[in-house]
């Protein structure tokens, strides 16, 4: 029977008094990798940010405003409240003497609305993508082409900064479309948001900045609200008078503990010419 080999490794444990052992702290201090490692104990908690009215009470109430230095998000389908949330933001902003930007993916934008609701024109940049949409090779057109114009003025604004509220409509982009847009693109809009005063508002038909969002609130389209001209009226002679939205808080990462789905209502009216 062989006997062991007599090199095998032994266990070297160093022998500090308690008076004599360097802390942790101090260990990792003289690594210059590691020099600038902050203890757990002392990282500062980040303020929670200023929060500014969406200009409707029943979402104000329900999200408590939308804060300042963070991207929200809102989504939903077609006649889900997103425009009334968006004219109703846009209005609020310019109401405060604020300069807002709207990165108007598709052209979308109805002025007699925002008009109606209150927006101060004098103080709205409006940025209209895909009017001169560039095209790929053989005339075809590239669909992708709004998307990436929207994408590159969102990130000059930011980097430029002096604005109150920068709104990116990406509500009428296929959702094809929109997923396929990088998480980087987010976390770049993230970054550029947070030391700032601005307000980031995304608006879509399903979420797309992910994790990158500090609030994302779904809104639906309960009933249309009509009613007849007149009591004599033939019942295909019904007028629309506005919308039932419902918005519902799907994430917020301002409150410390987890936020439980809550809903509000409210109702919007249809803007009439004359």
């Amino acid at each position: 029977m062989s006997s062991l080999p007599s090199h095998l490794p032994m266990a070297i444990t160093p022998v500090w008094s308690a008076k004599s052992r360097p802390s942790c702290e101090k260990q990792l201090n003289a690594i210059p990798k590691l020099a600038r490692v902050t203890a757990a104990s002392k990282l500062t908690v980040r303020p929670r940010p200023e929060m500014v009215s969406t200009g409707i009470r029943e979402i104000d109430l329900l999200t408590g405003g939308l804060p300042r230095g963070c991207l929200s998000e809102i989504y939903g389908p077609a006649s889900s409240g997103r425009s009334s949330l968006l004219v109703a933001s846009l209005a609020a902003a310019t109401q405060r003497k604020e300069v807002c930007a709207l990165v108007d993916t598709t052209d979308a934008f109805d002025p007699l609305s925002g008009a109606a609701a209150g927006v101060e024109f004098e103080r709205l940049l409006w940025i209209r993508c895909g009017t001169n949409s560039p095209r790929r090779h053989g005339g075809t057109e590239n669909k992708y082409g709004p998307v990436e114009q929207a994408l590159r003025v969102s990130d000059l604004l930011l980097q430029s900064g002096g604005f109150g509220l920068v709104a990116i409509d990406l509500a009428d982009v296929p959702v094809q479309v929109v997923r396929r847009i990088p998480l980087t693109s987010w976390f770049r809009f993230q970054r550029a948001v947070e030391p700032t005063p601005t307000v980031l508002l995304v608006f879509s038909q399903t979420p797309c900045a992910r994790t990158c969002a500090s609030l994302l609130l779904q809104m639906r389209g309960q009933m249309a609200v009509v009613r007849h001209r007149s009591s004599g009226a033939p019942t295909h002679t019904e007028l629309f008078e506005g919308l039932q939205i419902e918005g519902e808080l799907m994430r917020s990462r301002l409150q410390r503990k987890p936020v439980q789905s809550v809903r509000a209502a409210f109702a919007t009216k249809a803007v009439r010419a004359g």
